[in-house]
């Protein structure tokens, strides 16, 4: 199997496994400009909105497509102008005004470690190159999931990211593992499938395989232990009292 037949086919699992409205999409940093590539389709507010955009489009971004967003140039360590820094230092100033992000928060900020020339977005499936992070737009059902999966991939449980939604990228490059991402109001206003039901989980493209392999494996098993739990409920609601072997070999049977 080929590295691009191996991406379509665990963007298809995860799609399926999880229910996904979104196929997974990925996003890699490099230096060198993948043959073959175009700019963006769209000059965006953000760079954020690449996320959405690469649901339907292979892209390579360098850092002036980012440089409507001072934040993003931040979080992953874009090279930036001076007018960018000063957008930057102006935002800050308004959030810390705010109390959004106080000048203690700052350090607390995932910013990527390298730099690099080149930021690829792509679904999964048609990604060119390794991915560095996958990305998920995931409800709370399919959070569950995959938080179990992480749990069991990392023996750890994933942290719960807010502003801003694109620290998420470095967090996850940074550490290895994987990050829940409540988004942020900014990334909320430019990403219209970032709706209030849907939050953002990013995955280390690295070792996306054992990730997908465990959320095939506890999707599966959701489903099930979801119909006996429905089941208990309906038995016990009628007064019964039946004990978790009693329950067990109903489900069975049913």
């Amino acid at each position: 199997m080929s590295i691009q037949q191996s991406y379509t086919q665990l963007s298809d699992e995860l799609k399926t496994a999880l229910n996904l409205n979104q196929a997974p999409i990925a996003i890699s940093f490099t230096d060198v400009f993948p043959a073959g590539l175009s700019a963006p389709p769209t000059r965006v507010a953000a760079g954020c909105r690449f996320w959405q955009d690469a649901a339907t489009a292979t892209f390579a971004t360098v850092a002036e497509d980012h440089n409507s967003c001072a934040i993003g140039v931040h979080t992953h360590n874009l090279e930036s102008t001076p007018a960018q820094q000063t957008d930057l230092m102006d935002a800050l100033k308004v959030f810390a005004d705010l109390g959004y992000v106080r000048p203690e928060d700052l350090p607390m900020i995932p910013v990527l470690a390298s730099r690099s020339k080149y930021v690829v977005y792509s679904p999964l499936a048609q990604i060119p190159l390794p991915p560095d992070v996958v990305l998920l737009f995931v409800n709370s059902n399919q959070t569950l999931v995959l938080s179990e999966a992480v749990q069991q991939v990392e023996n750890g449980t994933p942290p719960a990211m807010g502003r801003p939604a694109c620290a998420v990228i470095p967090q996850v490059i940074n550490t290895g593992r994987a990050a829940l991402s409540l988004g942020c109001c900014g990334a909320r206003a430019y990403l219209d499938v970032l709706t209030d039901d849907v939050a953002l989980f990013a995955i280390p493209g690295a070792r996306i395989d054992a990730y997908a392999e465990r959320v095939i494996a506890l999707s599966k098993a959701n489903q099930m232990l979801s119909r006996f739990h429905q089941m208990r409920r309906r038995d016990i609601g009628r007064g019964e009292t039946p004990t978790i072997q009693q329950s067990l070999e109903a489900f069975m049977a049913s």
